[in-house]
C-alpha cells in the first residue's frame, strides 16, 4: 500500500517504527554490503582504535541524523516525486548506518548516546523545511550534503593509516553523499546562501564534538 493511503496518525507510527529502527543500526537487509567486508582486519594500537570508533561515531551519528531529515521531510513533502527521492536518498543513508555501527563494533566501541536527541532535532527540522517548500527542503538536503562532504573529507585524513577497513567505508560514503547532494539541486532544491550554510556549519561543529566523546 502507498504510504498516501495512510492517515497521519498511521504515517507518525511509521516514523516512530522508523526512528527506533534507526537507533538500533537501520533495518536488517541492507541491500549493498559494507564495502570494508572486502578488507583485512590490521593490527591497530589501543590509540589508534579509540581515534577510529571516535571518527567512526561521528559518522554513525551523522547517518542517524540523515535518517531523520529525510523522514521528516518524506512527511511533509508535497510533490510524490519528491517523496519518493527522500525515501530513495535515505535508503541509501541506512546502509551507511549499518556500515558505521559494523565498524564500531570491530573496534570494541558503541554509538553515541546522544543519538536519540539528534534524531528528534533533524526530524523535525526536515519536517519545518518540508511545509515550507520542496524547494527549500531539496536545498536543505544540499546544503547538509556538502556539510557531511566536508566532514567526511577531513576524516579520512584524521583516520589511522593502518586502519584501511574504516577508511573504505568512509570514501564509499564520501561518494554517495556528493551524489546525494548534486542530484537535489538538480531536482529544484534552493541554493542556501552563505550566512545560512554558516550557522548550519556551527551547529554541525557541535554535535561533531559531543558525538565524538558522547
Amino acid at each position: 500500500m502507498h504510504s498516501s493511503n495512510f492517515s497521519l496518525l498511521d504515517q507518525l507510527v511509521i516514523k516512530a517504527d522508523n526512528a527506533l529502527k534507526a537507533m538500533a543500526g537501520g533495518r536488517t537487509e541492507h541491500r549493498r554490503p559494507s564495502p570494508a567486508d572486502i578488507q583485512p582486519e590490521n593490527d591497530l594500537s589501543q590509540q589508534e582504535k579509540r581515534r577510529s570508533a571516535g571518527l567512526m561515531r561521528v559518522n554513525h551519528t551523522g547517518e542517524v541524523c540523515a535518517q531523520g531529515l529525510y523522514e521528516g521531510q518524506a512527511l511533509t513533502a508535497k510533490l510524490p516525486e519528491v517523496r519518493d527521492q527522500m525515501r530513495e536518498a535515505a535508503s541509501e543513508e541506512e546502509d551507511h548506518l549499518h556500515w558505521c555501527q559494523k565498524r564500531l563494533g570491530e573496534l570494541e566501541s558503541r554509538t553515541s548516546y546522544l543519538n536519540p536527541l539528534w534524531y528528534s532535532a533533524s526530524f523535525a527540522i526536515g519536517a519545518t523545511a518540508g511545509l515550507i517548500s520542496d524547494r527549500i527542503s531539496l536545498g536543505f538536503v544540499a546544503a547538509t550534503e556538502d556539510q557531511v562532504c566536508k566532514h567526511l573529507e577531513a576524516h579520512l585524513s584524521q583516520l589511522p593509516d593502518t586502519d584501511s577497513k574504516s577508511r573504505i567505508i568512509v570514501e564509499q560514503m564520501l561518494e554517495d553523499e556528493a551524489r546525494h547532494a548534486h542530484l537535489a539541486i538538480e531536482a529544484g532544491g534552493v541554493r542556501f546562501p552563505a550566512p545560512v550554510k554558516a550557522a548550519m556549519t556551527l551547529t554541525s561543529k557541535a554535535m561533531t564534538v559531543a558525538s565524538y566523546y558522547l
